[in-house]
């Protein structure tokens, strides 16, 4: 039976000292006794634990404590053995690079649809206007290669960075459209969406990304398995990892 409890979680909120919060959260997650690896720069909060269930929602209840992180919410799943090596909290220059120093979540979010929403929109064809919608898939090539939402635009991509520049190219393509973008847990087509509605495109974020849409609606639309970065490396629509068999 799966008993180590696996989070996802990050938050786009201003962090003016990312430095002197890395010792205090190691401090807390080691005491806890978790792994995984929390990502701290100025602009918000990227992480990923595992561990004892009670352990992991402590740390997350007593993060929220912290007004900053009051809005942080957790996706979660399971797994038979801990997939994490050790407990790492890094300070970067973001918590998911793009290179693109204007583009600033924390100050104003882009339009997100919900799983339910979507499902629904792709059952019936268009949005609820009518319009063309067309999922664009932000993450890397390779992650993309494990499964993704039928009919996706995949740009194959190598790195995040090389988003903007596809986008800007295909700006012209998407008008007229309503361009969902998604990714693993939401934290790069968060940044994709405010891009592409800079260039002009309609463009909205799937909420919770992937695994909230597995966790919300489940398989419906998606083919293949979802890449995750640690050792489980993907999970089925059921948030379980893939068969020992398939790996």
């Amino acid at each position: 039976m799966a008993s180590v409890l696996n989070i996802s979680a990050y938050l786009f909120t201003h962090i003016a000292d990312p430095a002197d919060l890395r010792p205090v959260l190691h401090a807390r997650a080691t005491a806890a006794g978790l792994k995984g690896t929390i990502l701290l720069a100025e602009e918000g909060i990227n992480l990923f634990l595992a561990g004892d269930a009670d352990a992991v929602r402590g740390f997350v209840a007593e993060l929220r404590g912290d007004p900053r992180f009051a809005a942080l919410t957790a996706k979660e799943s399971w797994s038979e053995a801990q997939p994490f090596g050790r407990m790492l909290v890094k300070v970067k220059r973001e918590i998911i690079r793009m290179d693109h120093p204007t583009i600033r979540p924390h100050a104003g979010r882009a339009p997100a649809v919900a799983p339910a929403t979507l499902r629904r929109w792709l059952d019936s064809g268009s949005d609820d206007e009518g319009r063309e919608v067309v999922l664009l898939d932000t993450r890397n090539a390779f992650e993309v290669d494990y499964g993704s939402f039928d009919g996706a635009v995949d740009w194959r991509i190598e790195r995040f960075t090389q988003f903007p520049d596809a986008a800007t190219a295909a700006a012209a393509d998407l008008a007229g459209k309503t361009v969902v973008s998604y990714c693993t847990g939401g934290i790069r087509c968060e940044k994709a969406a405010i891009y592409l509605r800079e260039v002009g495109v309609d463009a909205y974020q799937l909420d919770g990304g992937i695994l909230g849409y597995f966790e919300h609606v489940g398989g419906d639309h998606w083919s293949g398995e979802c890449f995750v970065f640690d050792e489980r490396e993907a999970l089925t629509p059921a948030l379980l990892p893939r068969p020992a068999a398939d790996a």
